[in-house]
């Protein structure tokens, strides 16, 4: 059996990839190819009750460090229980965030230090790294605009729909995280294709579509 594709989508708050991650999933699989949608943190029984630890509370409940270690908790249990096992069987997996963002997040947004978080990056996801990254772009001010006000665009910090710590931080923050998720997608072009998701969200699914079937060689 043919392993299936793994792709993930990055991007700081109000990017719509959220949206985006379900319309892609839908277009897939109305294609005829089995796909499975999941999210970051999350994706598993355990990664889910990690997940509620991560988001709920202050900003500051966490240390940048104390999450990466909780993230990467919950990433090895999502590769292990959920995205592993459907790679396997042939299944293209789309992931709401992935390894990216927590280099984002707590390393260029938290100041965790690159090194520790590629060692663990190195261990956790090892061989299963995405086939695909599409990384949007938006400019901070827009972006937390639309998550803040939710709209056709919100899902939330992390992928979600619920109001969470990391949509609290303030705009330096996320002005380092916006750098970083697009510093991340030019060193690594292979893997990685950023989309402006300025637009609206049909016109970004399109050029989602274009990016997937041009890299991964889908059919129309």
């Amino acid at each position: 059996m043919q392993r299936g594709r793994f792709i993930t989508f990055e991007g700081g708050e109000g990017t719509g990839k959220s949206t985006q991650a379900r319309i892609l999933t839908e277009r897939l699989a109305a294609g005829g190819t089995p796909t499975l949608l999941t999210r970051e943190p999350g994706g598993s029984e355990g990664a889910e009750a990690l997940r509620g630890l991560l988001l709920q509370g202050e900003a500051s409940r966490w240390s940048p460090l104390s999450e990466t270690l909780l993230m990467y908790a919950a990433r090895a249990d999502h590769l292990e229980k959920t995205i592993r096992p459907a790679l396997e069987a042939g299944t293209w997996v789309v992931s709401d965030r992935f390894a990216d963002s927590t280099r984002a997040y707590q390393g260029a947004g938290g100041g965790v230090p690159p090194e520790f978080i590629g060692e663990l990056e190195s261990a956790v996801v090892a061989h299963t790294r995405p086939d695909l990254t599409v990384t949007f772009d938006v400019p901070v001010e827009v972006g937390l605009a639309r998550a803040y006000g939710r709209g056709a665009y919100g899902q939330g910090a992390y992928g979600g729909g619920e109001t969470d710590r990391f949509e609290s931080k303030d705009l330096q923050f996320h002005t380092r995280l916006a750098a970083a998720f697009l510093d991340i997608a030019r060193h690594d072009p292979d893997r990685c294709v950023i989309i402006d998701a300025s637009g609206s969200p049909e016109a970004v699914a399109e050029a989602v579509w274009a990016a997937v079937r041009e890299r991964l060689a889908v059919a129309v």
